[in-house]
């Protein structure tokens, strides 16, 4: 995983990986260590970091001290832009569809 260092890291890339799509579903569940989120991988807990850093970086999570354990947040709201992006293809698959039925609908009259 190689990160520009001019080019701070988007939301887009931060959930391009699966890992750190299973990692956002665990933390919408509710708020974990890091310790926590590696127990659910078959990677290393460093690589567990690295992912969490991409994440942290792109603001969807957030990272707070509880003595020596540090405890993640996922951040719904940074998710925003990636909404926005699918509903343009919402739109786009919606007005497909309802051409296609007034067409198949015409069809089957004729």
């Amino acid at each position: 995983m190689v990160i520009t260092p001019n080019r701070e890291p988007d939301v887009f890339t931060a959930i391009s990986h699966p890992a750190r799509r299973r990692m956002l579903d665990l933390l919408a569940e509710a708020d974990r260590s890091v310790n926590a989120i590696a127990g659910h991988f078959q990677m290393s807990r460093p690589a567990v970091s690295q992912h969490l850093r991409v994440l942290l970086d792109s603001g969807l999570v957030t990272e707070q001290r509880h003595g020596r354990e540090r405890r993640y947040h996922f951040v719904p709201e940074r998710l925003g832009s990636v909404r926005d992006w699918i509903a343009q293809y919402e739109r786009f698959w919606d007005d497909h569809l309802q051409r296609l039925q007034k067409l198949l609908s015409k069809r089957s009259k004729e």
